[in-house]
């Protein structure tokens, strides 16, 4: 029996919450404790927790826990339009509860994880669709077909978010995801670069759909409708 949408919510909410603790979690503590995660420990709590959630919350409600990993599936008729909506309100208040309990354990950190350029505003735009593009299509990618398939996917997206954290993370802050940045960004006042996060992400994973059709056209199982 599939889940109830209650349930699908409560995982949502749950799997965002969880996901956006421990990832911006591990770069507020990397920037409290002197950099003792370092870069490359963020990257790998990023990739790991992503791939912990899909194994945890996946036969639940999928672990979208991404507003543009939704609209995506949507747009490629995977995903029914009208439970739209209430993945969203469930991403969004999860990562927002997370956001507030990093605020209330550090209250003196002044950016919570928030995601800024450090180059111009153009190169973190074109990273994070870049990034959101590649994401989008190992997901459509994985997230069909044989079981075997199926049972690797998590592994398939976690090192995929780990790796483009690890390369990209350092220029753009690597969010793929918009309220990945929204909610740190709300939380710590930093708002003066939230339209690359909320804008690239969301057209990434739009254009990640006919370019997955068109690798995939000539296998009627796998093609995006």
């Amino acid at each position: 029996m599939s889940a109830t949408m209650p349930r699908k919510m409560l995982a949502e909410f749950l799997g965002t919450y969880t996901m956006m603790f421990a990832g911006t979690g591990a770069v507020v503590v990397d920037q409290v404790s002197g950099g003792s995660i370092t870069h490359l420990g963020v990257a790998l709590t990023w990739g790991l927790i992503v791939m912990v959630l899909i194994y945890t919350f996946g036969d639940l409600s999928g672990a979208h826990m991404n507003p543009a990993v939704s609209i995506g599936f949507t747009m490629a008729g995977r995903f029914p339009l009208r439970e739209l909506p209430s993945y969203i309100i469930a991403q969004l208040t999860g990562a927002l509860a997370a956001s507030e309990t990093l605020h209330l354990l550090f209250p003196l950190n002044l950016q919570l994880g928030a995601t800024l350029p450090t180059g111009s505003s153009l190169q973190s735009f074109i990273l994070e669709f870049l990034l959101t593009l590649i994401l989008m299509i190992v997901i459509l990618n994985v997230s069909h077909g044989a079981k075997e398939k199926g049972i690797t996917a998590g592994i398939a997206i976690g090192a995929t978010i780990g790796l483009e954290a690890l390369f990209a993370g350092p220029i753009c802050g690597a969010s793929m995801n918009p309220f990945r940045s929204l909610a740190p960004a709300l939380a710590s006042g930093h708002l003066e670069h939230l339209w690359i996060y909320l804008t690239a992400p969301v057209l990434g994973a739009l254009v990640a759909i006919p370019l997955f059709g068109l690798l995939r056209r000539d296998n009627p199982d796998s093609q995006v409708t």
